[in-house]
């Protein structure tokens, strides 16, 4: 194996992007709010993934929301879950494209992080999750092959 393939190897792994929550807001937006039907009882969240300073980084847009009593932020078998709801506010005869009720995210993160080093801050509307990359493991290890011995059929 040559050295550039061994360095790729030992990095962490590369994650997609998930396609779902953006279809979820798409079809969200397409099927007007007035009718009542939405695809779930949860609306999704938007958020965005970084990395900073040695730190896979989520930021969620909560704006309008109290983050000691609306957000529960978990991190369970490598899956960050972001759970919170906005309440509404009574206003006759007003307009409103805001999304009322409860709200959830989950976000598969890299491999190898520790549950309890994940912390998390929420500043003007934003809820951002910081979570320490782990070190690049060294090397792979070589794992010799035995030949294993034919069996006699007689």
């Amino acid at each position: 194996m040559s050295q550039d393939m061994a360095e790729k190897s030992a990095s962490p792994a590369v994650r997609r992007p998930d396609p779902f929550p953006r279809l979820m807001d798409w079809f969200e937006n397409l099927v007007p709010v007035e009718t009542g039907w939405r695809v779930s009882e949860h609306h999704s969240i938007k958020v965005e993934e970084l990395m900073r300073d040695g730190m896979f980084v989520v930021r969620a847009e909560m704006p309008g929301v109290d983050p000691d009593k609306d957000i529960d932020v978990t991190v369970a078998d490598g899956v960050l879950t972001i759970r919170g709801e906005r309440r509404e506010e009574h206003e006759e005869g007003r307009r409103s494209e805001f999304f009322y009720g409860s709200f959830v995210r989950s976000l598969t993160l890299p491999a190898g992080i520790e549950d309890t080093a994940v912390k998390a801050e929420y500043k003007d509307g934003i809820l951002e999750v910081r979570v320490p990359m782990p070190e690049p493991q060294t090397a792979p290890t070589q794992v010799p092959i035995v030949r294993a011995e034919k069996e006699d059929t007689a």
